[in-house]
């Protein structure tokens, strides 16, 4: 059951991350920016042509501290990594998808569901990037947080489920390990003083 979970969650978090790629680039930006070519694509014909063109940078004021824009990523999450070089998309989607297969195996294997299922947000986030990048060559972002001058790096919900997935797997393995282990350990003392008092009586 927990694989199961674990699964339908990987699903969930990466459709999640497409629709708001595709509402913000074809619904909500697309009528807006002169420079857009073509009307707008429902979500499957978005979703499933490849390749596609980059829709052109934008930027809408959402708030004081909130902007909606359209970037395009060349790197890994948060810009990391991109140098412009035309193989770099298929070379981070490959190791992008090797790094989300060992996750994998991980999760499959783990028995744990607090260690499963910061695993599954990790494998979405990778898996919706990778999905941009085949089809744009780039990695869509859109959120952009800033006080005044200074900009956090853009990013998209497959980012966010990347960071949130690897803190919680810091987490699990720091603090939620430590305390599988000391419970493990009373068991077998438990055990063993169980084992003794049998011992005993027999004798």
């Amino acid at each position: 059951m927990q694989r199961v979970i674990a699964l339908l969650l990987i699903a969930a978090l990466a459709l999640i991350d497409q629709v708001s790629k595709w509402w913000v680039i074809e619904v909500f930006f697309r009528p807006r920016i002169f420079e857009a070519d073509g009307q707008s694509l429902n979500f499957m014909e978005w979703l499933t042509t490849l390749p596609q063109q980059k829709f052109p940078p934008a930027r809408f004021a959402w708030g004081e501290y909130f902007n909606m824009v359209m970037v395009w990523n060349e790197g890994i999450s948060f810009g990391m990594l991109a140098n412009g070089q035309e193989m770099m998309p298929m070379i981070l989607s490959a190791s992008a998808f090797l790094l989300a297969l060992g996750l994998l195996v991980w999760l499959w294997r783990t028995p744990h569901i607090t260690t499963a299922l910061p695993l599954a947000m990790v494998i979405s986030g990778a898996l919706a990037n990778i999905w941009d990048r085949l089809r744009f060559g780039a990695v869509a972002d859109f959120i952009d947080f800033h006080i005044g001058d200074w900009h956090y790096p853009a990013f998209n919900l497959a980012d966010s489920c990347i960071v949130v997935g690897v803190l919680w797997l810091a987490f699990d393995g720091i603090v939620l390990e430590a305390k599988r282990l000391r419970a493990g350990e009373e068991v077998e003392k438990e055990n063993e003083i169980k084992t003794s008092g049998q011992g005993t009586r027999h004798e």
